[in-house]
């Protein structure tokens, strides 16, 4: 049956993604969302993805950014409906291709947020701060008052977990949905190695560095991981998983965006953190201190080495800002003399 919402060809569409394009389940998730949305504004409007012409698509897409969303949602979203459509035209379900004449979307080159080295250090280093372990504590021991030794054993445990999604995060800028996909055996300590299954169910391998391997060896120990072990697996899924969450289950990535999150709060760093600003800061970091650009790209797993390069943006300017402040002569308004 079709899902709700979506007519049998919008189905029969997401499947052919699948199996002939081979996109990942988030990808088809983010595609279903933005047909619903089309398509119910068509049906609002008076037509279908059988009828509807440009203006029509033209007038979805000004409705959503007069909605106040990104324009980056807004691209994505008429990339979904393109794609849709010359789906329709190449199974012979219309004759034409209305969203040929519908321009993207400008979105504005932002730049990415990025920790200085001071930050990621200081945030790499919270789950053992003082401050998360008398967090951790409380909420231990109204979990389980009963359990005089039970506190204890867990705080050590998610003082592991989180040191360990901290340092993999930073030390090798994988996604977040790469990181909470891991499973143990994509994790090679010997080799200081890691497998990581990226957009496109694209495989690469990451090196991982000193700490971050140090932190996970510490983590997949018994008194880490072993800890949070439940006494029996929800799924083989769950048994498999690296990170785990308190009730044993594999680590979501609402899970992983609070722990970032709270570190933050414990390492006193003002900016609100997620996820993608550890990937960002891994970038950065590394050009600022001479990494070769291809190299960036590989490690962060892009298809194209312009997206990488937005990175050396963010380099770029923290060169001029660290010259403004820094130099006796950045602010005079009288060249030097010869």
């Amino acid at each position: 049956m079709s899902p709700p919402g979506l007519p049998v060809e919008a189905d029969e569409f997401l499947d052919w993604l699948v199996l002939s394009k081979g996109r990942a389940a988030n990808t088809i998730d983010a595609y279903r969302r933005d047909l619903v949305d089309y398509l119910a504004f068509g049906t609002d409007c008076g037509w279908d993805h059988r009828d509807v012409t440009s203006a029509g698509v033209l007038a979805w897409v000004r409705a959503r950014l007069g909605a106040g969303l990104a324009a980056s949602t807004v691209k994505r979203g008429l990339t979904t409906v393109r794609t849709f459509h010359r789906w329709l035209v190449l199974e012979e379900l219309r004759p034409d291709d209305p969203t040929a004449t519908v321009e993207m979307p400008r979105v504005p080159r932002g730049l990415p947020k990025a920790l200085s080295t001071e930050e990621a250090a200081a945030l790499v280093a919270a789950p053992r701060s003082e401050k998360a372990a008398a967090r951790r504590g409380r909420s231990a021991r109204r979990a389980r008052p009963e359990d005089s030794d039970g506190p204890a054993r867990r705080q050590e445990a998610v003082a592991r977990r989180d040191s360990a999604i901290l340092e993999t995060l930073y030390g090798t800028g994988v996604r977040v949905s790469e990181l909470v996909g891991l499973s143990l055996g994509d994790i090679d300590l010997s080799s200081a190695a890691m497998r990581v299954l990226g957009k496109g169910s694209k495989e690469r391998i990451l090196p991982l560095g000193r700490l971050a391997a140090a932190a996970l060896d510490e983590w997949l120990q018994g008194p880490g991981r072993g800890a949070m072990e439940p006494e029996r697996w929800a799924s083989r899924s769950d048994s498999e998983a690296v990170f785990l969450n308190l009730r044993g289950g594999r680590l979501s990535r609402q899970g992983v965006h609070q722990i970032v999150r709270q570190h933050g709060v414990d390492a006193e760093i003002s900016a609100a953190l997620t996820p993608h600003v550890l990937r960002h800061s891994f970038a950065t970091h590394l050009l600022d201190n001479g990494a070769d650009i291809r190299v960036v790209q590989e490690l962060l797993g892009h298809a194209k080495v312009t997206t990488t390069q937005i990175y050396t943006s963010v380099s770029r300017e923290r060169l001029f800002r660290v010259y403004a402040d820094a130099h006796p002569r950045a602010h005079l308004g009288t060249p030097a003399p010869n």
